[in-house]
């Protein structure tokens, strides 16, 4: 789950090696992306970089879905997110324009 990648809680290792040495890689960019972030944000410098990966991620879960889902051609995000219809409504958001990840919070090996 990209949630999980972002705040670096995946529990994903990688099966060979290659796969796990492109898994590593991504976690080195994105701790030094997330401490680029906190270099240029004096609210953040105190954090630990795991706080500051939570608060990004908070703040833009809803692009990220948005990203990834929203122009797909044909697009329906087919499980009952926000409502009891089969489908999620208006594409890619719930009516309420909540995004349908309601499991970011879950561990993910309970999911």
């Amino acid at each position: 789950d990209i949630g999980d990648i972002v705040r670096g809680k995946d529990l994903y290792l990688g099966g060979n090696k290659k796969e796990k040495n492109r898994r590593d890689d991504l976690e080195e960019n994105l701790k030094q992306m997330f401490k680029n972030i906190q270099e240029k944000n004096s609210r953040l410098r105190d954090l630990p970089l795991d706080a500051v990966r939570e608060y990004w991620w908070e703040l833009n879960r809803k692009e990220v879905w948005k990203a990834i889902t929203c122009n797909a051609v044909g697009y329906q995000y087919s499980r009952p997110t926000c409502s009891t219809e089969p489908l999620s409504q208006d594409k890619c958001q719930c009516a309420n324009t909540d995004v349908p990840t309601y499991f970011d919070y879950v561990p993910q090996y309970l999911r």
